[in-house]
């Protein structure tokens, strides 16, 4: 395990924080995208424009090799020109165009911004600012439907191109933020720079560590990263399904829902219990354990709004049962799923293939929300299989299988370096010994921090006697 002085309290990391709660700024985009649009589309001035795929691009070999802000800094100039390009779209292949250049930027968003603040953040506190994550994500749906809101009532375009105008500030916001912003220390290591990233690293840590503490951190992230580089030469797709990265592939793919006020309502539902989250995540649960209760909170939610329409369909009674538990479920699933999803993600990867397989699952996380999408209206709509909310069974089904996975291959890592984390699964540890396993990466690590002390003292000593 890390040396215990290196968990030094959250004030302390003033700095890490305010970098990485600034980096995740860009999620509030997708938040809020998700939720405007899917608003405005019912608007009038909307239909009497346009009378109606969000893809994710492969963007992991761009950032591999320029390295993480230049990669938020190309999100956030092709998230200026999709917005301008939505705004003043006129017909429906303009607006289709706009929509396929904002995908790009949100999966550029998305998937850098998350491995940025998993490389950046220490051990300890890697749980709670990874999940500013789900935070921006409901700060963003939060602003997009009061905005919606208060356009509902127009019945000209700006009902519909205000929303669209308001995500110009986030990428805005964040290229200025960035600027300020220090490069991720485990790329530039990658890419073999290690004075850069020492002095990255002493960047992010400001004055929570001692030279000594400072210096067992990098020599670790340093070791780590020269053993994967000697472990394999590349970062190919065909790689993540190979070996060790097998298992870690498929648990990160496995990890990772009057209208307008009752959309803003389920927001701030799932935003408090987005805060609830990431307070017990850090003072109370695992990630193991907070997987284990959302994903069961979920299904026994999805359970009950089956069960409530099928024993008093169109009563008042059901309906009532209806928006509570789908409150309820809102509250579980950021609160527990949502905000632990990409943390556990971020760690479950390889270093050298963190970027590669976070965007390969963040694409095969979308797909799946457009299949759900495009499926769902099939089961749903009088016209075709009519379940209504019996549509529940299904969802609850998937919530009570995602808990069996969980419970027999999530491993527990709360409190583990990424470099322990590596060290643990190339060596096969078992799920159930994850938690008692000791690794010598950090031992190592603090052995060698300790002898370069000593040497530097023996250097000074020496000169000091020479002096005399």
């Amino acid at each position: 395990m890390i040396s215990t002085e290196r968990n030094t309290p959250i004030l302390a990391n003033w700095r890490v924080l305010i970098i990485c709660c600034v980096v995740s700024m860009a999620n509030a985009q997708y938040g809020f995208d998700t939720v405007a649009v899917a608003g405005f589309q019912a608007m009038v001035g909307f239909l009497k424009v346009f009378g109606y795929k969000d893809p994710k691009v492969h963007s992991a070999p761009f950032a591999h090799k320029f390295g993480r802000r230049p990669a938020i800094w190309v999100a956030s100039a092709v998230s200026l020109v999709a917005c301008g390009v939505q705004l003043g779209a006129t017909s429906l292949s303009g607006l289709y165009a706009g929509r396929i250049i904002l995908g790009l930027s949100n999966g550029f968003f998305i998937t850098f911004s998350n491995v940025y603040t998993v490389e950046a953040t220490p051990p300890h506190l890697r749980g709670i600012l990874v999940s500013f994550f789900g935070f921006w994500v409901n700060i963003g749906s939060i602003l997009g439907a009061v905005v919606d809101n208060y356009s509902k009532n127009r019945t000209d375009r700006l009902s519909y191109q205000i929303p669209l105008a308001c995500p110009f500030a986030v990428p805005v916001v964040l290229s200025v933020f960035m600027i300020f912003v220090p490069e991720s220390p485990c790329w530039l290591l990658l890419r073999n720079h290690p004075a850069e990233a020492r002095k990255s690293l002493e960047r992010m840590r400001g004055g929570s560590l001692t030279e000594e503490l400072l210096g067992e951190e990098f020599v670790e992230m340093q070791r780590g990263i020269e053993e994967e580089k000697e472990l394999s030469s590349s970062a190919s797709i065909k790689g993540i399904f190979k070996g060790a990265d097998l298992r870690r592939t498929l648990l990160c793919m496995a990890d990772i829902a009057n209208p307008f006020q009752a959309s803003i309502l389920s927001t701030v539902m799932g935003f408090i219990g987005v805060l609830c989250g990431m307070f017990l995540m850090q003072k109370v649960f695992g990630r193991r354990s907070m997987l284990l209760v959302g994903s069961g909170a979920c299904g026994c939610c999805m359970l009950a709004i089956g069960v409530a329409y099928t024993v008093a369909p169109q009563s008042k009674e059901a309906g009532r049962a209806l928006v509570g538990f789908a409150l309820m479920f809102n509250f579980f699933y950021n609160g527990f799923v949502g905000t632990i999803s990409w943390p556990i993600a971020g760690e479950l990867v390889s270093s050298r293939r963190r970027v590669l397989t976070m965007g390969l699952s963040t694409g095969v996380n979308y797909f799946f929300n457009w299949l759900i999408s495009y499926c769902s209206p099939f089961f749903i709509n009088a016209n075709d299989l009519n379940w209504g909310p019996k549509y529940g069974y299904i969802w609850a089904g998937s919530n009570f299988i995602c808990f069996v996975f969980f419970f027999i291959f999530m491993p527990e890592m709360k409190g583990r370096s990424l470099e322990e984390l590596d060290e643990m699964f190339q060596n096969h540890v078992p799920r159930r010994d994850f938690p008692k396993y000791q690794c010598v990466s950090s031992e190592r690590a603090r052995e060698i921090v300790i002898k370069q002390i000593g040497g530097e003292k023996d250097q000074v000593v020496v000169h000091a006697e020479n002096s005399a």
